[in-house]
């Protein structure tokens, strides 16, 4: 498999703190890796670097074989990376089609002149636009609440609505931030089945930070471990629950089948 993303030797500090340091990981084409570490660990950093949030302090960031590292966000998108964020941030007034459509416009090639005068290019495009996001909402059993202001869905169809609208810009790489936070044990089962499908159905590679063990454990097929902002593992989910050094950091003596 080809390398997709390569982070090389990145640290972030942030006055004297280093809140990353010296982190180097890889993800090939395809592959669904956890990152997992105890509560400030320094994950999301590390995603926010990964993402264009934060440029590294040191180290760099490549995707698909280029440097991403040094871009802005909306440009580290355009290259094919999309995340979603442990606190939800959907546009909370705008209806749930509505912010499936967003991410799509990056992709339109209309201009501004077209749409004030909503000329043949803008109307064919955003009608094309509409039934890819109705049929993405179709995916995520979201269609009926289509013209539903967002803020009004329960919890867990927000986060099947930031995932939707995440995978809106067609991404080569999804990064997951703690997708199974605030759900309850069915709802997380029914996302460990949803993240393996849209590994396959998208034909995309998928980085996640979750607390859950059980999820990491029953998806991820490698897995990275943080520990005050440094990699202290990284192997197979065997190998991590058996590794004595994550156990005694993060694990403890849970058993994790």
């Amino acid at each position: 498999m080809a390398e997709l993303l390569k982070v090389d030797n990145v640290s972030m500090v942030f006055g004297g703190l280093r809140a990353v340091s010296n982190l180097s990981m890889h993800i090939d084409e395809g592959e669904l890796i956890g990152l997992i570490g105890p509560n400030g660990a320094g994950k999301t950093t590390a995603f926010n670097m990964i993402t264009g949030v934060y440029t590294p302090t040191e180290g760099k960031v490549y995707f698909n074989g280029q440097q991403s590292s040094g871009k802005k966000s909306y440009q580290v998108t355009q290259m094919g990376m999309a995340r979603t964020f442990q606190n939800i941030r959907l546009f909370s007034e705008l209806s749930v089609i509505d912010n499936v459509k967003i991410a799509y416009n990056m992709h339109v090639t209309y201009n501004l002149a077209d749409a004030i005068v909503r000329d043949g290019k803008y109307l064919s495009e955003e009608e094309f636009i509409t039934q890819k996001a109705l049929d993405l909402l179709k995916i995520f059993h979201l269609e009926e609440e289509a013209h539903e202001v967002a803020k009004n869905l329960p919890y867990g169809k927000q986060r099947r609505l930031e995932i939707a609208r995440a995978l809106a810009t067609e991404p080569k790489l999804l990064l997951l931030d703690e997708p199974a936070a605030g759900m309850n044990p069915q709802e997380t089962k029914e996302l460990m089945e949803m993240i393996r499908w849209i590994r396959k159905e998208f034909n995309l590679s998928i980085l996640l930070i979750e607390h859950d063990m059980g999820l990491v454990m029953g998806v991820c097929e490698r897995i990275y471990v943080l520990e005050y902002g440094m990699k202290i593992a990284e192997g197979t989910p065997d190998e991590i629950k058996q590794n004595a050094r994550v156990i005694e950091a993060y694990l403890g003596e849970e058993v994790i089948n």
